[in-house]
């Protein structure tokens, strides 16, 4: 391990360590959607406006507008999102895979847009005395709108609240890291393995979309996704896929095709086994378990795929614990 000019390993080993994971949060019971809903447009780095006055009414009206919707989605997967349970166990998960590297280090959970909220974890890192904190955004891919926003927030908290760290280490995105793209493939070939004809299965990697404003700007987000995608093929090997976007918000154009576009397109192809892979979501939560589970499968079958799958988010598997353990060893 390299350490910093003018760190000895016993310095390192005295720091405490806190490991800060970035998600984006959601409600975990009706009552809680539109409140939700509120504070993720309340955000500027979903809907940008011209006039910052305006984002807080614009969210309002949007929220109120939308939430009965999304309220009978979240009602399709039991009540509510489980994405603040699973990262609470992806958190401890970690704690124990660095504690196998000889890493004492405790793992926090901030939330862009709901309880635990970014602020909370800061709060408790300061309590607990963490003297290097390490921010590891659980989106593979780099998106303003993802962990941009992330640090964007936190950073407003720590100068608002004179937060104290003698280090800071972002690891900002990890799109091509070779240990998430072999955990991340595995879960891949197992899936197509439960086709009748593997070997003629079509792979169709679906990745939340962004509007097309972003890209032209500047945001990687496209760019790293098409190399996570080019990264997973080379491990499983050459066969047909594709890669599509979900979860499309609002009149903007966003990025295409669309994955109900991209099922349709396969189906007048004469395709009939597909498997669908979550590629920008590593645990499980309203866009897999709604839009994958759900609404798409219901596509399936209204357009006469005979087999559709869908590979799990990588949640808390041994293997993708331990690629995100190393993503934290390789900033201390």
């Amino acid at each position: 391990m390299i350490l910093p000019i003018g760190m000895s390993r016993s310095k390192q080993n005295s720091d405490s360590i806190g490991v800060l994971l970035f998600n984006l949060g959601g409600p975990e019971t009706l009552e809680q959607v539109r409140p939700f809903l509120f504070n993720l447009f309340s955000d500027p780095d979903i809907i940008r406006l011209p006039v910052r006055a305006m984002q807080k009414p614009l969210a309002w009206i949007i929220s109120t507008s939308r939430y009965r919707k999304s309220r009978g989605y979240y009602e399709q997967i039991g009540g509510g999102s489980p994405l603040r349970r699973i990262t609470n166990e992806q958190a401890r998960a970690l704690e124990q895979a660095l504690s196998a590297m000889g890493i004492r280090a405790r793992a926090y959970v901030g939330m862009r847009y709901w309880n635990p909220f970014i602020e909370e974890a800061l709060e408790e890192m300061i309590r607990d005395r963490v003297s290097h904190l390490v921010v590891l955004p659980l989106y593979p891919q780099f998106s303003i709108s993802t962990t941009g926003s992330s640090l964007n927030r936190m950073k407003e908290i720590i100068k608002e609240n004179d937060h104290r760290f003698e280090r800071i280490s972002i690891i900002e995105s990890w799109q091509e890291d070779e240990r998430y793209i072999a955990s991340l493939a595995r879960t891949v070939s197992d899936e197509i393995a439960g086709f009748p004809d593997p070997a003629s299965a079509h792979i169709v990697f679906s990745a939340h979309s962004v509007p097309v404003s972003y890209i032209e700007q500047g945001d990687p987000y496209l760019e790293h996704t098409e190399q996570t995608v080019r990264k997973v093929m080379e491990h499983i090997g050459h066969r047909p896929h594709s890669l599509s976007f979900q979860s499309k918000v609002g009149p903007v154009k966003w990025l295409e095709p669309s994955t109900d576009q991209m099922l349709r397109r396969l189906a007048r192809e004469s395709v009939k086994q597909v498997l669908l892979v979550p590629v920008s979501f590593v645990s499980e939560h309203i866009e897999t378990l709604y839009e994958l589970d759900i609404l798409y499968r219901d596509v399936a079958e209204e357009i006469g795929l005979e087999h559709y799958r869908r590979a799990p988010a990588l949640n808390c598997r041994e293997d993708f614990i331990e690629a995100i353990a190393h993503l934290v060893r390789e900033k201390l």
